[in-house]
């Protein structure tokens, strides 16, 4: 590691982190919802689960499993696996019916890399959200070799979603990601759809066209149009589609990044997933000064269950020792 970053970019590799869990704690009050279009969408809380207002799901505990292996620096699978295990081991009450299916059946990181596999085998049509709602982090494992950013994001997506799509969505949004921490400036225009088209060039070539034209419907909208949104590739365009059709104000463009939650969660469905997507690369994008202060002080959430709760300014500063000790 050379840990020469500029603070810039540090400040936006952390904002894809702690954008993530705003959207998802933002979505958590509203999951599997359907806002009526005049409804404030509001810091609330509530939902299936009876959230505390800001505390994050299952979508942010298991990308904090994913951090705290970065934090250490390096991205082993294994360990990160070991993670997943040791949170689903807590008994959190929201665990995706794929992931739980998948985490069960291992005892260890080495094991669940092969459960992953053997469980695509036995279900070849299952590909849910639950590896895409996690991906945020994934970009901080490598800034600058991309190459090594969609490897990552494959390895860990197939630790509990092996599907193509899962692991090709997963890929696609890690180095759109990783294209906004190291590219965006807040003063000048950002392509959207350019810095997610710029992953194609990983996929394997027969399946390229396809996500091109995936990409294509999700910028040409409507978002209301992704909902459902449990399969991968809808949970996928409606992140996607929220960012693209919410404007970005001209007096303050970083007003964009709640302005997008808002419509991420308004498409309704798996609010807090769609929402965790769309924040990790909103956060990538506009950093982490783009999250309301108000909104901070209240997102918390467990890395385990009932474990020691861990606050809005940890989480930052576990991305940012992610992001430093990974420097490429």
């Amino acid at each position: 590691m050379r840990n020469n970053l500029d603070s810039k970019v540090v400040d936006r590799a952390i904002g894809a982190v702690c954008g993530g869990a705003v959207g998802d704690a933002l979505g958590a009050g509203y999951e599997f919802t359907n806002p009526h279009p005049e409804d404030a969408i509001l810091m609330r809380g509530g939902g299936l689960f009876d959230w505390a207002p800001g505390e994050w799901t299952d979508d942010t505990a298991m990308a904090v499993a994913i951090l705290d292996c970065l934090a250490s620096g390096h991205c082993d699978i294994e360990e990160i696996g070991n993670n997943f295990l040791s949170w689903y081991a807590s008994s959190p009450p929201d665990v995706g019916i794929q992931t739980s299916a998948v985490l069960s059946s291992a005892q260890n990181g080495a094991e669940l890399i092969l459960a992953g596999q053997e469980y695509y085998i036995e279900n070849p049509n299952k590909a849910g959200n639950g590896a895409l709602m996690r991906t945020g982090p994934v970009a901080l494992s490598a800034l600058g070799d991309r190459k090594a950013v969609a490897e990552n994001a494959t390895a860990i997506a197939a630790l509990t979603h092996a599907h193509p799509d899962s692991t090709t969505a997963c890929v696609l949004w890690s180095l759109a990601i990783e294209a906004a921490i190291m590219t965006s400036e807040i003063g000048e225009p950002f392509d959207w759809e350019r810095a997610v088209k710029s992953g194609l060039s990983f996929l394997d070539s027969s399946s390229v066209s396809r996500w091109e034209e995936l990409i294509d419907e999700a910028v040409q909208g409507p978002s209301m149009l992704f909902n459902p949104n449990g399969y991968v590739v809808s949970a996928f365009q409606a992140a996607l589609s929220a960012i693209t059709e919410t404007s970005v104000p001209d007096n303050n463009p970083s007003e964009h990044f709640v302005n997008a939650l808002e419509t991420a969660v308004r498409i309704g469905d798996d609010c807090d997933t769609v929402a965790a997507i769309a924040g990790s690369l909103l956060g990538a994008r506009w950093g982490l000064k783009a999250i309301p202060l108000d909104w901070a002080e209240l997102i918390h959430g467990y890395r385990i269950y009932r474990s020691p709760i861990i606050t809005f300014a940890e989480l930052s500063e576990i991305g940012r020792i992610a992001t430093i000790n990974n420097d490429q």
